[in-house]
């Protein structure tokens, strides 16, 4: 039976590390953490933030996840929006939800990724009954 989610892994291009860190570690604040000695050598990068660890893996022939997405939890929306449009990042609210306050951005190589201001996830508030 299933307990929690461990982690979600997106592809990244070899060489990309950088650009992962300048996002991921930079625009969205999340830190960066040691990947165990065994798996250093297949390169790409691990971050992590409250309850939740993104691994970011090299793919040769990357295909970047453009439907598919991994969902963060926000608690400064307005901040991490303002964060990304002065970096040039896409930020596309959705408001087909309502009373979800998010958003959808990608990272560098295209990958997508939701935003969701903290309190709002779908895991943390159930919808009224119909």
């Amino acid at each position: 039976m299933i307990t929690g989610l461990d982690h979600v892994q997106l592809p990244i291009p070899s060489g990309g590390e950088a650009d992962a860190r300048a996002f991921y570690g930079g625009l969205l604040g999340m830190k960066e953490v040691p990947k165990p000695e065994q798996l250093r050598a297949n390169g790409g990068l691990w971050f992590e933030a409250r309850g939740v660890q993104l691994h970011l893996g090299i793919e040769e022939e990357l295909s970047a996840a453009r439907k598919a997405h991994v969902a963060l939890l926000v608690r400064d929306f307005t901040g991490i929006a303002a964060t990304l449009r002065e970096a040039g990042r896409p930020f596309d609210t959705d408001r087909r939800v309502p009373d979800r306050v998010r958003a959808y951005t990608a990272d560098p190589f295209g990958n997508r990724i939701e935003l969701i201001a903290d309190g709002d996830g779908f895991s943390q508030r159930r919808p009224a009954p119909m």
